[in-house]
């Protein structure tokens, strides 16, 4: 199945350091009947040279969507998360947060900065599959997501 946008997969940028979970995740989005490149960093640091193109990055493709993992090594999940929201271009871009945190602070702090999502992950491997399978549903089926910036505004 492909997206709304002319038949083009949907880019997913996930910001994830536990290589476990990276794993799963791609599994489960390749299992999954959406279109989709799932494209990956490691962490914080990673993930804005991404956003914003910069150094390795400077052609990577503008995601539809952002799944971000609040404890990152060298920049957290949510300063990640304020400076996307601080940049005109990326203010729009839909950001789930995806984490282990169970934690209120974690997850006020998280909406304060506006993230579309907040997500915490199931512990079984069973149970991940089938939340990414509920979430590929939602997201990508139910939800209208905003346009991509042009490419003069990237």
């Amino acid at each position: 199945m492909t997206n709304h946008r002319n038949g083009d997969p949907l880019e997913i940028l996930l910001v994830e350091d536990n290589p476990g979970d990276v794993e799963l995740t791609k599994i489960a989005f390749d299992d999954g009947y959406i279109n989709n490149n799932l494209n990956v960093v490691m962490d914080g640091e990673e993930a804005l040279d991404f956003l914003f193109q910069r150094e390795e990055y400077g052609d990577a493709p503008f995601p539809d969507l952002v799944l971000l993992d609040l404890n990152l090594p060298k920049i957290d999940g949510h300063e990640v998360l304020r400076e996307i929201r601080n940049d005109d271009r990326l203010t729009r871009l839909p950001v789930v947060i995806l984490t282990s945190s169970e934690s209120q602070m974690d997850v006020i702090e998280s909406y304060e900065l506006n993230a579309n999502a907040y997500i915490t992950k199931p512990v079984t491997a069973d149970d991940f599959m089938q939340l990414v399978d509920t979430f590929e549903e939602f997201w990508f089926t139910m939800v209208r997501l905003p346009p991509k910036p042009e490419k003069g505004d990237q």
